[in-house]
């Protein structure tokens, strides 16, 4: 029998974090290396990068000692399948493996041995997974494997996307946009668990916890329903964990319940997620890592991002472009917005100390109306906006006064209409001593037909 035994290391920072997350997938040492020589608290300029490297999911890709262990898991998959061992059978059920057929025998929509023929590499993708969660170790990835497939069946997954679990706890958790690499994100925000009602209507009883963890896997179903398990394609989940008003590390009934919810996910959802990111980061959350981390491999540790409330923004932006990150954390996306993926992308300039950099939005029709975001990373700036028209003879017309803008400025939209060709001018000045990021998009209308 195998028993299935987590590091100790990986055990503490679960328990010690107590944040429900599915596990968090392997990477090199050459990529961690890379990563950790940087350190995203430490950035003043933060760099774009990409969330994460996929794994080789290309069979051809693979070290030969790999493609002998996925054959080896194919042939036992197969052989259990044929014997009618796979699953447990209830009493009274009657389904062979030859009766049910190779297509029967499917994870997250993918089947795992499909007919001769058929197959996209679906199959390979996931089976990886397990083996890539397992140390490439079959008889472990195996038995890992058929825990997986029995407890979807005995809780009825498959069907918890058509289910209302908890609609009360959707403010708690939402996907939302992609990342740099096309990976989904999902935000989870644990601050609605600071709510004294909400907590006892979440984890106030054993019913009420179980809901809980139904809800958080109907979730993490919901995000793999976004993904192209093919080889080639977007395999794993970006998660953002929010712990702006979150509850501390006192509350024992959400300790419970999230440390059930990793144990689950952990379990079962093998190599999914690309990374964590925690931020709002409070300041138990930092004494807590920084007393685990003398105790941390290189490895583990780099599985996490983590970001105070002041370099929130800055964060989100190495693997999150602009116009995919939230308004409320510094980015530019909006529900039902205006703006759209056929209009100009998001532009950048960096704005050194003690300069001023201007960004000038072109309007020569007359009657045409602009509008535009711009946000400052890290803010502490002047900025200024106005409106210079073409004709030297005409006055600028000022658009929004100059005013200071403090680091917890968030992103702004304006719109001007003109009267006159011209040109609406955005002027950044920099007073600091730190080089600024300033990004900014616009577009503009052009006139109505009533003009």
């Amino acid at each position: 029998m195998t028993v299935d035994v987590k590091s100790d290391e990986t055990q503490v920072v679960e328990e010690a974090m107590m944040i429900p997350q599915a596990p968090i997938d392997k990477k090199t040492e050459t990529e961690e290396q890379k990563e950790s020589a940087g350190g995203s608290l430490s950035l003043n300029v933060v760099e774009k990068c990409p969330s994460f490297k996929e794994e080789i999911n290309f069979t051809s890709d693979l070290k030969a000692s790999e493609r002998k262990a996925l054959r080896e898991l194919k042939s036992r998959l197969e052989e259990a399948v044929l014997g009618n061992s796979l699953l447990r059978k209830e009493e009274g059920e009657e389904n062979t493996g030859e009766e049910a057929g190779y297509g029967e025998i499917s994870l997250w929509g993918v089947p795992l041995l499909p007919k001769k023929g058929s197959s996209d590499g679906g199959a390979d993708v996931v089976l990886l997974k397990f083996l890539r969660a397992r140390d490439f170790k079959v008889a472990e990835a195996f038995e890992m494997l058929k825990r997986t497939l029995q407890w979807r069946k005995d809780f009825k997954i498959d069907a918890i996307l058509d289910e209302e679990v908890a609609v009360e706890l959707d403010p708690a958790a939402y996907m939302d946009g992609a990342d740099r690499e096309g990976h989904p994100v999902c935000y989870n925000i644990y601050g609605v668990f600071g709510d004294e009602e909400m907590y006892q209507r979440t984890f106030g009883s054993e019913e009420k916890k179980e809901r809980f963890l139904r809800w958080r896997v109907q979730l993490m179903e919901r995000g793999i329903n976004k993904l192209d398990l093919r080889p080639g394609g977007v395999l794993s989940l970006l998660q953002v964990n929010d712990l702006r008003n979150s509850p501390g590390p006192t509350k024992k009934n959400l300790r419970s319940a999230t440390k059930q919810a990793v144990n689950l996910l952990q379990d079962n959802y093998p190599e999914l997620v690309a990374r964590n990111i925690f931020i709002n980061v409070p300041f138990w959350y930092y004494a807590i890592h920084s007393l685990l981390s003398p105790f941390l491999t290189q490895r583990t540790k780099s599985k996490f991002v983590f970001a105070r409330p002041a370099r929130v923004t800055e964060t989100l932006l190495r693997y999150i472009s602009a116009e995919q990150i939230p308004i409320q954390y510094g980015g530019f996306k909006r529900e039902n917005d205006e703006f759209s993926s056929h209009d100009n992308g998001v532009s950048e300039v960096s704005v050194k100390p003690g300069s001023t950099e201007t960004i000038e939005i072109p309007m020569e029709e007359i009657g045409s109306t602009a509008v535009w975001d711009l946000t400052v990373v890290g803010w502490e700036v002047n900025y200024r906006e106005e409106f210079v028209p073409a004709d030297e003879g005409s006055y600028t017309i000022i658009v929004q006064k100059g005013k200071w803008m403090n680091a917890q400025e968030g992103p702004l939209r304006n719109t001007f209409q003109n009267w006159e060709p011209g040109k609406v001018v955005l002027n950044v000045e920099n007073i600091s001593g730190n080089k600024k990021r300033a990004l900014y998009r616009y577009k503009t209308n052009k006139k109505c037909s009533s003009f």
